[in-house]
């Protein structure tokens, strides 16, 4: 077993996709992220699992997220990483626009991937593109909305049963 470092996986991801594919890099509790673009995704996990070091051959996660106010880049899609042989983690982030929400799907690679793009487009209406089966996986099919994106107001404004006061307001 190797001891990657967070920089070696940098390295090796900038090595292979330039370093202008590789962007948005933080560390959060050990944990590196980075962004890129949505049609390096799959060619960069498929490096990532077949690296004879890095092997990043399990995804714990896939996730739907939503930022109203970053016009072009308002739906993305986080993929939690893991290698077990050298116990290192790795989020990858890609965005796309909410009027093209549309990814390649990544089951190919990860079986696991198939309910967990399910549950993304479910609640953030992201395409995966190729998915053997992208119908609705916990809400009923003919929501014609997507309840986790952030669209809605938190509260129902027509309630009388809540006292302001006791929510601070």
């Amino acid at each position: 077993m190797e001891n990657v470092s967070n920089q070696q996986i940098i390295d090796a991801l900038q090595g292979q996709f330039g370093e202008e594919s590789i962007y948005g890099i933080a560390e959060s509790h050990g944990i590196l992220q980075v962004t890129t673009e949505v049609e390096h995704i799959v060619p960069m996990l498929h490096f990532l699992y077949q690296h004879p070091v890095l092997k990043f051959q399990f995804l714990t996660d896939l996730a739907g997220i939503h930022f109203p106010e970053a016009k072009g880049q308002e739906l993305g899609v986080i993929y939690h990483l893991h290698s077990l042989e050298n116990n290192v983690r790795l989020w990858i982030k890609i965005y796309v626009p909410i009027e093209n929400p549309v990814v390649p799907t990544v089951t190919g690679l990860y079986a696991t991937a198939n309910w967990m793009e399910r549950e993304a487009f479910d609640f953030y209406g992201i395409i995966f593109e190729g998915h053997p089966n992208l119908i609705r996986i916990l809400n009923v099919e003919d929501m014609d909305y997507h309840p986790m994106r952030k669209e809605y107001p938190l509260e129902d404004a027509t309630r009388h049963d809540k006292i302001d006061e006791l929510f601070g307001r």
